[in-house]
This record gives structure tokens, C-alpha cells and sequence, in this order.
């Protein structure tokens, strides 16, 4: 979500609803990570990737038909079997996707989120993706508490728990979880998109050799800070 943050809060200002489609899983080479979005806005504009134009068309699709009836959908989007009228990886890897809509009213939370994000603070979002009658409920966990429901207290509570673990790893990831949020139970699917601020590198010596290395590291996502005298 980070890339098409900044069109998505566009968006949300204007008050105009956006579909948002976000990679939860992937199998083998797959071409974009968990955690790699693509919106499709009210106005019929496509924001970011998820496959590097794979599926981005289905997507699209899918996106408008999300925001015409608020249904969240998830998709499963393998190798193509070589049908031109197929929609598939041509890598030969696996992506599942999961469309949801984003407005003021499905995501109150979303304008904190991206506070936090912009600051370098420590946030995660963790999202029902599959199970039960809540599919697409949030809750927000920072290091100091959490922001939203996923319907139950006891879901909140366990969900909550687990994520801190993974936010303070910066882990990005699927939970499963029984209906009431049981650890050992089965049916719920709840993912886990962890937002970590860059990891920093410190060169010292300003030569040209930093310069390279300072590329390099902004490349990775690195903070970068030289130190010279």
C-alpha cells in the first residue's frame, strides 16, 4: 500500500471511493511481493501494480465491479495455460489478491495510518480476508495500543497480540485464526501488512566511493546518511 498511498489519500480527501487491490499471498516466482497494491478510482484511473501488467487488466475489471457493489473479493491468479484469452503469470507464479473499497466510511482509520507511515513510526495493518460475515474489517496496531474492530473483542485482543509480534519484525504476513479468534482453530484468514520505517546505513567519508555506495543503498531502501568531518 505505501506506493499508491499518496493517490489513494487523494482520493479519500476528494471524498470519491476507491477499489484497492492488494497481493496477500504469492507462490514461487511471482513478480510483485506481499503488500504490493493497485487502485482503480472512481474517476476510472489505475494506480500502481501488482504483476508488472499480468493481471492488471482483470484487475481493473474486478476493481470497478468492487466499487459499484462494496463486495470484497479474493482472487487467485496462477501460470496462464497459454489460452491469449486467459488471464495469468506468465512467470509461472501464483498471486492471491484480495479488492476491497476505501472510503471514509470502510477505513475511518486510514488518515492515521498514513501519519504514520509519513513519520516512520512502527504501524500494521491486519485485514479479515477470508471467513466468516466480517471479511474486510480492520484493526490498526501500533507499539501503544490498537485502532479498530475486527468484530469481536477476543478477536481484537488475540489478532492484536500476533501482529505486534510481526510489526516489531517489520513482517508482513497471513494469520489463521477460529471464528472466535482461537489460535489452534480454523476458517478465519486475517492479513498482516507491517509498515517499518527504512532501515538506516551510515558511510563515512564523503569520496566518491560513498557516492556509489550512497546510490546503492537509497536503491535498496535504505536511509542513507554520510559522515565526513
Amino acid at each position: 500500500m505505501r506506493e499508491v498511498l499518496p493517490a489513494l489519500m487523494a482520493a479519500v480527501d476528494r471524498g470519491e471511493p476507491v477499489a484497492m487491490a492488494t497481493v496477500v499471498r504469492t507462490w514461487r516466482s511471482a513478480p510483485r511481493p506481499a503488500g504490493a497494491s493497485m487502485l482503480v478510482t472512481a474517476g476510472g484511473e489505475a494506480v500502481g501494480s501488482v504483476s508488472g501488467g499480468c493481471v492488471e487488466g482483470a484487475l481493473y475489471t474486478l476493481g470497478t465491479e468492487v466499487l459499484d457493489d462494496g463486495v470484497a473479493r479474493y482472487e487467485t491468479y496462477g501460470i496462464s495455460d497459454g489460452d491469449a484469452f486467459t488471464v495469468g503469470l506468465t512467470c509461472g507464479g501464483i498471486l492471491e489478491v484480495f479488492v476491497e473499497k476505501v472510503d471514509e466510511q470502510t477505513w475511518p482509520e486510514l488518515p492515521g495510518i498514513a501519519a504514520s507511515i509519513d513519520a516512520g513510526e512502527h504501524v500494521a495493518v491486519a485485514t479479515i480476508v477470508k471467513g466468516g460475515d466480517n471479511v474486510g474489517r480492520h484493526i490498526v496496531v501500533r507499539e501503544n495500543g490498537i485502532e479498530g474492530s475486527l468484530g469481536t473483542p477476543r478477536l481484537d485482543d488475540t489478532v492484536g497480540s500476533d501482529v505486534l509480534g510481526m510489526l516489531e519484525s517489520g513482517t508482513t504476513g497471513f494469520l489463521r485464526y477460529g471464528p472466535e479468534g482461537e489460535r489452534l482453530g480454523e476458517g478465519l484468514e486475517v492479513f498482516v501488512a507491517s509498515f517499518a520505517p527504512a532501515p538506516r546505513m551510515a558511510i563515512f567519508g564523503a569520496v566518491d566511493f560513498s557516492a556509489a555506495l550512497s546510490r546503492a543503498g537509497k536503491l535498496l531502501g535504505f536511509h542513507v546518511t554520510i559522515v565526513d568531518a
